[in-house]
């Protein structure tokens, strides 16, 4: 999207009038002063923060900042964006005022501070001082003081900065300024009276991710010029990319665990699936695993997290809700066990592993599911920022699903040009096998179409298929032109190409687990448009139980309860237990642990029908593991 194709008004919320600058013009001098020499500002990096050298783009920021220049500095997560306010507060006469987000990621930002000799302070619903701490900034005993954008935006607080020198506003995690940026924060739309109340005072905007179009609009809701824009590179080698569809997550995200058993985060969609998977990986790995989400009481949310801070090996099962706050340098990967909210957010969640530099890991284990509900999602939106958001899933579906190198699709979102290949993500170590599945896509969508957009992949793989059995026969898909047109060869490829097409939204779920058509399905129908996907791996049959390569789970608590919800509804229905559900798809159920209607259809002998009458109970049991 070009410039010109900007589609909002860039408003400014709360914009001051010059009785409102009046009332609240500063009563200290606040004429920037003169900036330190290159000698001093060396031997304070060095000093302070025991560093023979600034890093990547810093010196370029902290010399904008120190000559009293507004600046938006894009950083990678673990380069070291707060050494560029920092340094400065040390350097500069008076306060340096820092706005964050969150009081978990200023109290241990307070705690390094503090650690390396710094006057700072945190002004906060949770501080018990904040007497003192008021006291203190008016004195000029303050390099550094954090505050909340909530409070910021008061006018009581900007009376207060009026009382003292003020060095510089730092504003972090700017990229929630924008309604464009993925953590979109309203109040701090806010800020820009209170930065236009202090004209002399320099502003430094942070954040690791940002595109174009949110650079560009926090510029300006922050009043900050073009060419105060700083850019470095958003590559960040250490961490190994791999991006898997979800069969088992339970298993698959305690293989992860297998293989790396240094500190981890495992982001989960659900509170409910963040105390699942925190109990059953506690339970299989012997590793102290905790959960964190916003349901558990603070106490128990401080609690956890101290735990994980000072831990060389636990693992946190969280929403996201878990990770801003968290300035742990030696995260070792990051899965989820769906996928994020978007390409900003998913570069933001696994850029917290890895922060010490050291080789890490992040993993995403996705299904069709995760993109469906996203896609439900989107209707709660406001209308103006729809657009924008459903790009913003478009490109993730274009991350999840491509066979090119990963850190290359990343880094291009953000406006980078990276080589092709980086040798250090999933695609580039195994290179996937892509094929052209236009033809199978098309078999597929038009069987949803004849079918009448209400059936399951089951049924519609029989359809396709030419299985002859009760259901298809009753409703007479056996006579319809899709009956049977499916090839040997093509049958295994069709889950992928049903998967490949609900995360780019050309399948769509129905309210009752169908699928129906939407998106470019059409267009793919014509011709006009192809399906590429890649291969999907063959599987290695593990045995389990008895020698037969279909033997039903020992001792997995989650097949024995779905057995006997089966045998309950086949003695209610006066059947046998086969006619609810055959044993193979109860294993699938069992080793998929499908969230919804929708996946729960994906399961091989699940139809539209048995879905309907007895999907929600499955459901049921399978949610309380």
């Amino acid at each position: 999207m070009n410039d010109d194709d900007w589609p909002f008004e860039t408003t400014f919320y709360g914009e001051p009038d010059a009785d409102m600058l009046d009332a609240y013009a500063p009563d200290i001098d606040q004429t920037p002063a003169e900036p330190p020499s290159p000698e001093a500002v060396s031997q304070a990096l060095h000093d302070v923060f025991g560093f023979p050298g600034f890093r990547g783009v810093q010196d370029r920021v902290v010399e904008r900042v120190l000559h009293g220049q507004s600046t938006l500095a894009v950083m990678p997560t673990g380069a070291g964006k707060s050494l560029t306010y920092q340094l400065p507060a040390v350097l500069l006469p008076g306060t340096c005022v820092v706005v964050s987000p969150l009081i978990a990621l200023m109290h241990d930002q307070l705690r390094s501070a503090t650690a390396n000799g710094i006057r700072a302070a945190t002004l906060t619903s949770a501080d018990e001082n904040r007497g003192e701490t008021m006291d203190r900034f008016r004195a000029g005993e303050l390099d550094l003081l954090y505050v909340a954008p909530e409070r910021a935006s008061q006018p009581h607080f900007r009376e207060l900065l009026s009382r003292a020198r003020i060095a510089l506003f730092a504003i972090d995690e700017a990229h929630c300024v924008s309604e464009w940026g993925h953590d979109f924060r309203p109040d701090y739309r806010l800020l820009r009276p209170l930065l236009d109340a202090f004209p002399h005072v320099p502003r430094l905007a942070l954040t690791a991710t940002a595109d174009h179009h949110t650079r560009t609009d926090i510029l300006a809701q922050l009043g900050i010029a073009e060419d105060g824009l700083i850019v470095a590179g958003f590559d960040r080698p250490n961490i190994r990319y791999a991006i898997r569809p979800r069969e088992s997550a339970m298993h698959q995200i305690k293989a992860v665990l297998d293989e790396n058993p240094g500190p981890g985060i495992v982001y989960a969609p659900t509170r409910a699936r963040v105390e699942q998977l925190a109990e059953k990986l506690a339970s299989a790995t012997g590793r102290r695993v905790l959960p964190y989400h916003a349901g558990l009481s603070p106490d128990v949310r401080a609690r956890n997290q101290a735990a994980f801070v000072a831990s060389e090996d636990m693992v946190m099962v969280a929403t996201v809700a878990f990770g801003m706050g968290i300035d742990k340098p030696d995260v070792r990967f990051v899965a989820h066990a769906g996928i994020p909210k978007s390409i900003e957010a998913y570069y933001q969640e696994t850029g917290r592993a890895g922060r010490d530099g050291d080789p890490s890991v992040a993993v995403m284990f996705w299904g069709a599911d995760d993109f469906a509900r996203a896609r439900q999602r989107l209707s709660e939106v406001e209308e103006h920022r729809q657009q924008s958001e459903r790009q913003r899933l478009e490109s993730l579906a274009g991350l999840v699903e491509t066979a090119e190198c990963r850190r290359a699709v990343l880094l291009r979102h953000f406006g980078e040009e990276p080589p092709a290949r980086c040798g250090n993500c999933d695609n580039c170590l195994e290179p996937a096998d892509v094929i052209d599945a236009t033809t199978i896509a098309q078999k597929l969508l038009s069987a949803v179409y004849r079918t009448g957009q209400s059936y399951g992949l089951g049924h519609l793989e029989k359809v396709l298929a030419g299985v002859s059995d009760d259901r298809v026969l009753q409703r007479g898909h056996d006579q319809l032109s899709v009956f049977g047109i499916l090839r040997d060869e093509e049958k295994p490829l069709l889950k992928a190409v049903s998967r490949a097409l609900q995360a780019r939204g050309s399948l769509v779920p129905t309210d009752h687990g169908g699928l129906a058509l939407g998106g470019d399905a059409r267009t793919i129908l014509k011709g006009e448009a192809s399906m590429m996907i890649v291969r999907p791996p063959k599987k290695e049959r593990r045995r389990r139980g008895n020698a037969d390569g279909g033997a039903n789970p020992v001792g997995d608590p989650l097949f024995d309860a779905l057995r006997e919800l089966r045998r309950d509804l086949a003695k209610d229905a006066g059947v046998p237990p086969y006619v609810i559900f055959h044993d193979s798809t109860l294993r699938e159920m069992a080793q998929a642990r499908p969230s919804s209607l929708a996946a729960l259809g994906e399961i091989g002998g699940v139809g539209a029908r048995k879905l309907d009458t007895y999907g929600e109970e499955f459901l049921h049991v399978i949610r309380q593991f």
